[in-house]
């Protein structure tokens, strides 16, 4: 069994092919390393080899891990991401907490997350979840609607609009899966134009990275391949 470094290492060295192989300059595509589940251990071997940006699905976990690493060597160069769903009765724990928010599909909770920000902490960066392949399922907003939601949550003061996020159907045929990125990139794309700020594209996971890189994604999001199997019984 390989280590969570040699993990680590052998994940943003699939990243660089992945990268290279679609023309596009190395450094371009950033790794968030999924720790949702996993002890602060585990946390603390990524963080010695390097790795910097964690997401993590459940905002109560979540936030013991902000404040047990607060104090740590590294703690400033932590950044924290929520990539989960977030109820309206947790938005103060995530404003007080994390660097990035990965799933803003209404305005609600993009208003309550601005509210509730300490005004001594940097704007809190937002990424908008589109649901793109449409599953009522799924969380993220609509393609229709993500042009409006970004107007109003760039008007909030405390909250910086970043980018786009998804998370497709899984599909294992690479052609499939580049058709299924195709629309969130051209919108992301349209976007950008519009906001200062508009530099992050999230998608892709381990069984559709590649296809993601090559679609224009600038942040993959990658758990088990660095961590190893999640014990959903932990979970919070």
């Amino acid at each position: 069994m390989q280590s969570i470094s040699e993990n680590l290492g052998q994940v943003i060295r699939e990243i660089d092919d992945a990268t290279a192989k679609c023309g596009r300059a190395r450094g371009t595509v950033d790794l968030l390393a999924v720790s949702k589940t996993k002890p602060v251990e585990c946390v603390q071997e990524a963080i010695d080899a390097g790795q910097r940006e964690f997401g993590e699905n459940y905002i109560q976990e979540g936030v013991e891990k902000v404040q047990y690493f607060a104090g740590s060597e590294h703690a400033a160069d932590l950044k924290w991401h929520l990539i989960g769903p977030i109820q309206s009765n947790k938005t103060k724990q995530v404003a007080e907490h994390f660097d990035w928010v990965h799933t803003i599909d209404r305005i609600k909770i993009a208003r309550r997350l601005n509210e509730q920000r300490p005004k001594n902490m940097a704007p809190l960066n937002i990424l908008i979840q589109v649901n793109t392949s449409g599953e009522e399922s799924k969380s993220g907003t609509g393609f229709d609607e993500v042009r409006e939601l970004a107007k109003e949550v760039a008007t909030l003061p405390n909250l910086v609009l970043r980018g786009l996020m998804t998370i497709p159907e899984p599909e294992d045929d690479h052609r499939k899966q580049l058709e299924a990125f195709a629309p969130l990139s051209a919108l992301f794309k349209e976007m950008q134009a519009q906001y200062p700020h508009f530099d992050t594209l999230s998608m892709g996971m381990s069984g559709d990275m590649a296809a993601a890189i090559e679609s224009g994604s600038t942040m993959v999001r990658i758990g088990t391949a660095i961590f190893g199997a999640r014990n959903y019984g932990s979970a919070n």
